[in-house]
């Protein structure tokens, strides 16, 4: 599976390696192209998951705030809901980012 931005990957993974829940696929972190998520300041916790980190995607010129997410330390009962703990992992807002197969 491909995340781009435009004609530009930004993420690329086999199926068996994305964390899908809740509508979004979950990336491993060394999938992802090195340099294009800058941290950004939005907060979030979700109440199962922990306190995630949003991005901004940077693509060259362009950059899609809060394009991306992920939560660097998820809690035990996520870990153990989902069967594996994907602490790190990112996932793209479908809005900014296009997928392939």
């Amino acid at each position: 599976m491909k995340a781009l931005v435009g004609e530009t990957v930004v993420a690329e993974a086999a199926l068996g390696d994305i964390v899908a829940m809740e509508g979004n696929g979950y990336f491993p972190p060394d999938s992802v192209v090195e340099g294009v998520l800058r941290n950004s300041p939005t907060p979030y916790t979700c109440p199962w998951k922990g306190v995630a980190q949003y991005h901004d995607l940077v693509v060259g010129e362009t950059v899609l705030k809060d394009g991306a997410w992920s939560y660097p330390h998820v809690t035990q009962f996520a870990a153990e809901r989902v069967g594996r703990d994907f602490s790190g992992y990112v996932a793209f807002d479908s809005r900014q980012v296009r997928f392939e197969e």
